[in-house]
């Protein structure tokens, strides 16, 4: 199926791009998104119309996502969880916990914008992590999981 990219998508193309993708994966998830729209004439015709507005808004996301980077980048962020004498977690720390204690210090940051490519941490220590902002900016920061009291 042939669609016109209504945002940038990783690995795929940037907005205004016309590109071929499987058809399950345009009406499943690109376009019940918002990130895509069919490549007919009347919906390529419509882009081009509100192509200068769609691209002040994406430059508005990027500007903002560079924005929450500059405060997010280089912080250390804590999280207790129950863990035994040897530094095992009962459980494990994961995106949604370091999402919730980033909020919990006022950053607004959502689970889906931390990357842990390792999977959970399963261990007490410090861990440097990614988090992915949007499709151009990441940050750094640190996470320490600690035993809880």
């Amino acid at each position: 199926m042939e669609i016109i990219l209504m945002d940038k998508v990783v690995n795929l193309g940037n907005l205004g791009d016309v590109v071929k993708v499987k058809d399950g994966y345009a009406r499943n998830f690109l376009i019940p998104q918002g990130m895509a729209k069919r490549a007919t004439k009347s919906n390529i015709a419509a882009f081009e119309e509100r192509k200068a507005e769609l691209e002040k808004q994406a430059a508005e996301k990027l500007a903002a996502a560079q924005a929450r980077a500059e405060k997010l980048n280089g912080i250390t962020v804590t999280v207790a969880q129950k863990a035994g004498v040897d530094g095992r977690l009962f459980g494990s720390v994961t995106n949604v916990d370091i999402a919730a204690a980033l909020t919990a210090q006022g950053l607004e940051v959502a689970k889906a914008e931390v990357r842990l490519p390792e999977g959970p941490f399963k261990v007490v220590g410090e861990f440097p992590i990614t988090l992915a902002l949007h499709s151009d900016v990441t940050c750094d920061i640190t996470v320490a999981v600690v035993p809880e009291a």
